[in-house]
């Protein structure tokens, strides 16, 4: 395969990040508990300063850099939008 991909493959190293991503992502008790408390709800994850300084709020670029796979970011940044304001984002 001579092309670059799309999405390069998240390193090991940015697992917790990614973790972290999905979970905002998929599970609204831990969604709701970071939307409270950012600082809380990532506390018992394996989390660099950079990285907790970059989920809150979310800084795609930064999250991207480190490591975190796009699709997880752009999910996890949609969640805590609907979260906020259950009405201001249509459903697609």
């Amino acid at each position: 395969m001579s092309e670059a991909l799309h999405y390069p493959f998240p390193p090991a190293a940015a697992y917790a990040l990614n973790r972290c991503l999905y979970a905002i992502k998929s599970d609204p008790a831990f969604c709701k508990r970071f939307l409270g408390d950012p600082a809380g709800a990532m506390a018992p994850l394996d989390l660099s300063a950079a990285a907790r300084a970059a989920l809150s709020p979310i800084d795609r670029d930064a999250l991207v850099g480190m490591g975190a796979h796009p699709y997880l970011v752009f999910m996890a940044d949609l969640r805590l939008r609907q979260s906020r304001d259950p009405g201001g984002l249509e459903f697609f």
